[in-house]
């Protein structure tokens, strides 16, 4: 099965569990390392420096694009092939998606820095390619003549690809794309859909439309394009239909119905779900796929290496062996160094690496600290930090410290304080005990410096004391002194350092004697001899390039060419140079060098590679590197190159080399090809697969186990169990030659170190203990060894495992990379809603435009959805060079995902696939048909429930005034009785007192607004009068004229003077639908409907007559009017309600007496009393206080207008203070203005004497439910004043009932209760404990009050509802509403709102409906008659409340949830859209943290509701309407984005 490179295989990251941790520091900081259970390899390393090569990907590009673009990193021809097929299958199916919409700053923002391409200058491993910053690529660049088989569209010839098996295949699959390509031009970009794949991710249907509506929309055809070249933005959506039939004409409509439209192709069957009833929601558990694939093979057995040959002359020490070369034939050159321009810098020959050690061990030993103290003992550990073009000073650092018998840590150079990942570093080095750091001159003089000249203590990292190791600086030892040369003993030799995949760094402590016997295999399986030339391209510090490099050749006398990664960048064919120049017999590399130097590769004569008997391939175990190798050798093979010198070997930093091909002389046994079935290897199954098929992945075998060592395959979690010949499972090694543990970890190092594998029958493999090696693979026939993936590049999502890197790769092949940089790209997995899910976050081309960017990324889903059969939650873009980075260069990739996390990455595109990816959410409820009247109702039973019904106390007659049925004739008994009894006072902004009312004078000027409207406005009993004052007393005098002729009074609010255009229309409505015969009101009113600007908004021509009462006739009118009937209609009570409908209440005499009547007696209201009124006048409980209350109870009112807060915020309170006010009364918008604007003044009022102590009643007046957390920070912050938290509470009231419950002075605190949120949306109350997942606080809305009754009832089926179910809020009162007023006739369709009947139980009795959502709760409480206390919760209005997949949700919980996500969101509202919710967010900061707010504002509605966000909108602040109650004005705003008002500065619509 000879073929090509394709994909790999994924495996579960979790390993055994952990142990304990020794080292305290260790302790506090790393907590997070035992959390992440696995000692993981190296942590960016299986995300880099993968360069296999390609053909471009379209035939558009007939030409090698010459900016050295693409990522060749992963790229193997086969692979673009399969991912260009698979985006041409979608070409079929074209729906469009709805590309996010931007506001213009944020596409032109890209600050100046975000120009220059990624830097990498250290670096060697994870690092970004040459073409990304290098000018000098081009040249290489030019032609594509040796660039191998399949290119798309090209001639070249592929039947020189003999060793490339496949490319027959890839030759039909260049010619069907191209074909594709060529006649379908504009079609090639616009296949965003899912084809009908079995192994497709079925999101839940949310759209709600039959899964099998065609796809043929009509919108769709026009291939609503996302390329501006091609077709217009948008396509032509100007008239579309929305879900509910409605016509709309906005782009936004458009895309929205684009995006239902992706959601209501038909998705493959979903799996079976589980829904327990008893609230219990689980998330719906996975089930095995029965098709899966199982393993079938025999249980495999440990393979062993060859014996490791005793050879006479080996040193029984590696400095014995650099003490015999340094004495022997000092003159022998030990080390080569080159500079950037690739001329020999300096040589280091055996003879000076031998003095120079010494001279160094003396140093360390003897001349740091005091004479008395040394401070650096034998044992203890030395950090190295050498740059990576300096291996001579690192070399003689390292032996030195072997001659000293200190171990020597070998790490990166902190480029600056904050460098990613250093912070890790610093861990290990304080866990190591480090207090000395070796470095060179030259690095020490670039270390960051404080202004004092000194190297700054690096973020994490212990004190250090800084030496540098050059001979000049250092004392000569005394003649006598002379190291202790030992045989290699069990102490420790090196420390190598590893970066897991959550970025902890460990070390890797490998002794003297493994040191040594690793050697001695390297030297058998590599068949090194004495003076061999090597050249090292490879990182020298760590890894391949320590062990052959540094240790290696200087116990076989060997010569290394070391070639620095600063000369790679600017020659990537220098190594292939020095080869030739030194006649090298051996190379290290890895495939991202033989990349660069395919790419750079002309017709050079100076070049020849027959010299090599061994290229050894240090990432040959990645299954991308198979592409490079075979390309390689394809080119090559005309210098020289022979194909038995591929040495491709697999390593890992706990059990150094694992596995390597040997170098034979014939080349008549094949290496080992595998093509292998991703679909298996996703179950941890070895299928071959045929080449034809796409989702396969070709692996090369890393040759066989290395000599001396004993080699299994066990499954990666749980047990070592040993696997099956055909199942994919973790290596694991028994030698002498591997690490021995994680340094200071003795938990972790039990699980990585210490593994007993054991057969099926339960024996033991070996009584030695294996080390696990953190690689994933097979051993195939003939003992080789194949590798498919590691443990840390592990992804699990939903029981299948996937690899990081593969999915990196299919990203990659996607196209040509105009948009991303290459190297430049991170896929990881994040936890949400109890599964993993994959974000991929790439660097953005500064020049690539919006259409682009999108096309591309949908395109990315596309073929990762199709080739690995998995979603991809999210895929962001950032601004080129803005991820952090390793100190080589590369992604870091765990800072990466904390970035992510935090909302920090600051991405300037966002795709979120939610509904592709989460597949697991609870089942869609179906409603259970209420139990009807058949059911049996004994007593206050309704099927063993206690039905849910309360009542407030009986309204007595006591009182001298009830004698009256109506309020103008208190008022007129009160200016006889106690004409000089102040009722009203009115203070100004600076809280002086601007106007006050006796009785008499109130009556008084009643008088003459009754003469002015009979005399001059002409107007008979029973006419509506619109009354549009500011709120204060002409208001009330206004009133109370109206009642005195005759009239219907109505409050109007006043047009606002800076906001005419948007208010007078309201006042203009309700002028009209309240058909009010005239206007009165003040003079600059008057002046303000008659302004221009008024004329240019509304016509003032049909408006009935104004009449201004500032000079009123000092007449009074012949005789008040008595009503001769108590249910006559008192007034009209306008306002509209947060779902923008506009209702007028009307409110007979009777109604009106009863609710002054039960609210005195609730407050405890009498003529002694003084009460302090914010609240504005207009409507509801507000106008009642305000205007009515007084007049009946005799108490004087202390009228206080809301707007004066806006310029004294303190007004309010400080009224409340001075005047001694025992009860006062405010709303919402008034508590959050003291909150906000006082907040920081607490001292100052305190020095102003603001005394709150004497309140007993702060009431909030509200039609919602309580704001806990608003009422919970005034109570707080204003507790230092003298506020007790238990008088601070709230009233309840709507349009049937402008007040239901009232708290009121005397009676039991307000309860609070928690409630299981999950049960609510099945319209059930369960209570659960405070601080318990999904427990949502609600506190009692107040209590009922006199003569008010309520029962909860089912708002469909009528029927009453026990006191466990949340219903509709029932009300029978005296002073319920009488109906609506509609000058129009409509009063059918609500009528029942105000008489309404059970359906079964007591249905004699009539009820108002109130249109709000809440249950009652029997509490332990007594209230004053000594009964149980009943308080009654308000969760939500019944039109606000939204039904998403069978389940009610109310608006404020989803925001609540999204204000928690980001510090930067100031205010958030959703509503939903055919059958998408839509979360709009006001975004406080920068709009570069616009996009931040997609991927959290998403994961916290899946998490805490199981709700998939359709579309988030980032717009400015107070882009969200709130009335005048402070109310958020829900519809509007859905109105306002439909019709694209809003100016969004980001709206993305979450696939």
């Amino acid at each position: 099965c000879a073929e090509r490179g394709r994909w790999r295989l994924p495996v579960d990251p979790k390993c055994a569990c952990v142990g304990d941790i020794t080292q305290k520091g260790y302790e506090k900081k790393r907590s997070k390392l035992i959390r992440a259970y696995v000692p993981h390899p190296g942590g960016m390393e299986g995300m880099s420096h993968r360069p296999p090569f390609g053909p471009p990907s379209a035939a558009r590009f007939h030409r090698r694009r010459s900016s050295g673009t693409r990522d060749e990193r992963y790229r193997s021809d086969v692979h673009s092939e399969a991912v260009q097929a698979v985006l041409a299958r979608h070409v079929e199916s074209k729906v469009a998606v709805p590309m996010p919409s931007k506001r213009r700053s944020l596409v032109v923002q890209t600050s100046m820095d975000a120009y220059t391409p990624p830097d990498s200058s250290s670096g060697s491993e994870e690092e970004a390619e040459p073409g990304d910053d290098m000018p000098g690529m081009e040249h290489w660049m030019g032609r594509p003549a040796h660039l191998g088989p399949a290119h798309l569209g090209s001639t070249s010839s592929s039947s020189s690809s003999t060793q490339s098996g496949g490319s027959g295949n890839a030759g039909r699959l260049a010619d069907s794309l191209a074909h594709t390509h060529l006649s379908h031009p504009h079609l090639a970009h616009t296949h965003l859909t899912h084809p009908h794949l079995k192994n497709h991710s079925a999101p839940p249907d949310v759209s709600g439309y039959s899964s099998d509506s065609s796809h043929s929309h009509p919108h769709s055809e026009r291939h609503i394009g996302t390329i501006a070249r091609n077709t217009q933005k948008y396509g032509n959506a100007e008239r579309m239909e929305t879900g509910d039939g409605v016509p709309v004409s906005s782009r936004v409509s458009a895309k929205i119905q684009q995006l239902v439209n992706t959601l209501k192709q038909p998705r493959r069957p979903p799996l079976r779900e589980f829904f327990v009833d008893d609230f219990e929601e689980l998330l719906e558990v996975q089930q095995p796929d029965p098709k899966q694939p199982r393993p079938e093979g025999a249980e495999m057995l440990a393979v062993r290496g060859e014996a490791l040959g005793v050879v006479t002359n080996w040193p029984p020490s590696l400095e014995a062996a650099l003490q015999r070369w340094g004495t022997i034939s000092p003159k022998a050159p030990c080390l080569t160094s080159l500079d950037t321009t690739g001329k020999p810098l300096y040589v280091l020959t055996y003879g000076k690496l031998w003095s120079r050690s010494i001279k160094l061990a003396y140093n360390i030993l003897h001349k740091l600290g005091s004479k008395q103290e040394a401070m650096v003992r034998p044992g203890d550990r030395v950090a190295l930090v050498f740059p990576n073009n300096d291996p001579v000073a690192f070399m003689v650092a390292f032996y030195g410290c072997l001659l000293a018998e200190v171990v020597p840590v070998p790490i990166e150079v902190p480029l600056t304080r904050k460098d990613a990942g250093s912070q890790q570093i610093g861990f290990l080095l304080g866990s190591c005990g480090v207090t000395v750091a070796l470095t060179s001159d030259a690095c020490h003089k670039g270390l960051p410096k404080s202004a004092t000249g000194e190297i700054p203590q690096f973020r994490g990292w212990p004190k250090l004391l800084w030496f540098v190791t050059e001979s000049k600086h250092l004392s000569k030892p005394p003649r006598d002194w002379f190291p202790h040369i030992k045989d290699a003993n069990n102490d420790t030799a090196y420390i190598e350092y590893k970066t897991c995949k959550d970025g902890s760094v460990l070390g890797v402590t490998v002794m003297r004697i493994a040191l040594l016997t690793h050697c001695q295999a390297l030297t058998q399986a590599c068949g090194y001899t004495e003076a061999e030339t090597i050249v090292n391209v490879l990182d020298f510090k760590k890894d391949v390039g320590l062990w052959h490099g540094i240790l290696t050749s200087v116990m076989n006398m060997m010569h290394v060419i070391s070639v620095p990664y600063s000369l790679m960048k600017v020659n990537p064919l220098s190594w292939i140079q020095k080869v030739y120049l030194f006649k090298a017999k051996v190379a290290c590399v890895k495939s991202r060098d033989m990349h660069w130097a395919l790419v750079a590769h002309r017709e050079q004569k100076d070049i020849s590679l027959s010299s090599l008997r061994m290229l050894l391939v240090a990432d040959g175990s990645n299954p991308w590197s198979i592409s490079s190798c075979d390309a390689f050798l394809n080119v090559f093979q005309s210098k020289g190159l022979r194909s038995e010198v591929i040495c491709p070997c697999a390593s890992s930093p706990e059990a150094l080399t694992v596995a390597i091909r040997r170098p034979v002389e014939d080349c008549s046994q094949p290496p080992g090809r595998g093509v292998l079935s991703m679909q298996g290897l996703s179950y941890c199954v070895v299928r071959v697969d045929t080449e034809e098929r796409l989702s396969v992945l070709t692996v090369q075998d890393v040759g066989t186990v290395m000599p001396g060592a004993l080699v299994c395959v066990v499954r990666p979690e749980g047990v070592p169990l040993l696997c099956k010949t055909d199942e994919i499972g973790e290596l694991c090694v028994c030698s002498v030659a591997t690490g021995t543990s994680y340094y200071g970890l003795t938990g972790m190092t039990k699980n990585t170190f210490e593994v007993f594998p054991v057969s099926a029958s339960g024996g033991l493999v070996s009584e030695y203990a294996f080390v696990r090696t953190g690689l994933l693979g097979f051993v195939g026939p003939g003992g080789l060894v194949f590798i498919s993936g590691k443990m840390d590049g592990l992804i699990t999502v939903s029981g299948r495992r996937h690899n990081a890197d593969d999915i990196v790769a299919t990203a990659l092949a996607v196209e040509p990379m105009k948009f991303v940089y290459r190297g430049r790209i991170a896929v990881f997995s994040v936890t949400v809603l109890r599964d993993e899910r994959i974000v991929v976050v790439a660097e953005q081309r500064p020049d690539s435009t919006e259409e682009d960017s999108f096309q591309w990324m949908s395109r990315v889903l596309q073929a990762i959805d199709s080739i690995h059969g998995v979603g991809v939650f999210c895929l962001a873009l950032v601004p080129a060079n803005t991820l952090p980075k390793t100190p080589l260069g590369g992604i870091h990739l765990s800072e990466t995902k904390q970035l992510y996390l935090e909302g920090g990455l600051h991405p300037c595109n966002v795709l979120m696939c939610p509904h592709t990816c989460v597949t697991n959410l609870p089942k869609p409820r179906q409603k259970q048909p209420e139990i009807g009247p058949a059911s049996v109702m004994v007593g206050n039973l309704v099927s063993g429930k206690r039905i849910a019904m309360a009542s407030g106390r009986d309204l007595g007659q006591s009182d001298d005034n009830d004698q009256f049925l109506f309020l103008s004739e208190v008022l007129q008994w009160r200016s006889q009785t106690t004409p000089d009894h102040i009722l009203y006072t009115l203070l100004s902004s600076r809280g002086a007192v601007s106007s006050s009312l006796t009785c008499l004078q109130l009556h008084k000027r009643a008088e003459r607004v009754a003469a002015l409207l009979l005399e001059r406005g002409g107007l008979q009993e029973g006419d509506h009068v619109a009354l549009v004052y500011p709120p204060g007393i002409d208001l009330i005098a206004a009133f109370y004229g109206c009642l005195y002729a005759g009239c219907v009074p109505i409050t109007v609010r006043p047009p606002h003077p800076q906001n005419i255009s948007t208010t007078l229309p309201t006042v203009k409505m309700i002028v009209e639908v309240s058909r009010s015969a005239c206007v009165m009101t003040t003079a600059v009113i008057c002046k303000l409907l008659r302004s221009k600007e008024a004329v240019a908004t509304v016509d003032i021509r049909n408006w009935p007559p104004v009449l201004d009462t500032d000079d009123l006739p000092k007449k009074k009118p012949p005789a008040l009017y008595k009503p001769s009937n108590p249910d006559a209609l008192a007034y009209l009570d306008f306002s509209v309600s947060t779902t923008g409908m506009l209702a007028g209440v009307q409110m007979s005499h009777n109604a009106v007496g009863a609710f002054c009547r039960s609210v005195k007696l609730q407050c405890e209201l009498y003529p002694s009393r003084e009460v302090a009124i914010c609240l504005d006048p207009y409507c509801g409980l507000g106008f009642v206080l305000w205007c009515l209350c007084s007049v009946y109870s005799g108490h004087q009112s202390i009228l206080i207008p809301p707007v004066e807060l806006e310029s004294n915020p303190a007004l309010w309170l400080l009224a409340v203070s001075q005047l001694k006010v025992r009860d006062t009364f405010c709303s919402y918008s008034v508590m959050e203005l003291c909150t906000k604007g006082l907040g920081l003044q607490t001292e100052a009022l305190k020095a102003r004497g603001l005394d709150l102590s004497r309140v007993r009643a702060c009431v909030v007046v509200a039609e919602e439910r309580p704001r806990m957390s608003l009422t919970h920070s005034f109570s707080k912050l204003f507790k230092d004043l003298g506020l007790h938290p238990r008088s601070v509470s709230t009233a309840f009231g709507c349009r049937v009932n402008l007040a239901i419950c009232l708290q009121g002075t005397s009676g039991p605190d307000p309860t609070t209760v928690y409630v299981d949120m999950r049960a609510l949306r099945h319209d059930r109350v369960r209570l659960v404990e405070r601080g318990s997942p999904h427990s949502l606080p609600l506190m009692e809305s107040g209590k009922i009050l006199p003569g008010v009754r309520i029962i909860i009832a089912n708002p469909e089926t009528k029927g009453p509802l026990g006191d466990s179910h949340l219903g509709e809020i029932w009300v029978h009162s005296a002073h319920n509403g009488s109906g609506y007023y509609s000058g129009y006739g409509e009063e059918v369709l609500q009528s029942d709102h105000f008489t309404s009947r059970l359906s079964f139980g007591d249905t004699s009795t009539v009820w108002a409906r109130t249109g709000y959502l809440g249950f009652l709760r029997r509490t332990d409480l007594t209230d004053a008659s000594g009964e149980r206390h009943d308080a009654l919760y308000v969760v939500g209005a019944l039109e606000e409340a939204m039904e998403l997949r069978g389940m009610r949700y109310h608006p404020i919980d989803i925001e609540t949830s999204v204000i928690r996500t980001h510090k930067s969101i100031m205010e958030c509202a959703v509503f939903p859209w055919t059958n998408l919710l839509v979360v709009v967010v006001e975004l406080e900061g920068s709009e570069q943290e616009a996009l931040d707010l997609v991927p959290m504002v998403t994961k916290a509605v899946l998490e805490e509701h199981y709700l998939i966000v359709g579309v988030v909108v980032v717009t400015d602040i107070g882009v969200i309407p709130i009335n005048s109650r402070g109310e958020k004005q829900r519809m509007h705003l859905r109105d306002g984005f439909l019709q694209d008002q809003l100016d969004p500065i980001y709206v993305a619509y979450n696939m």
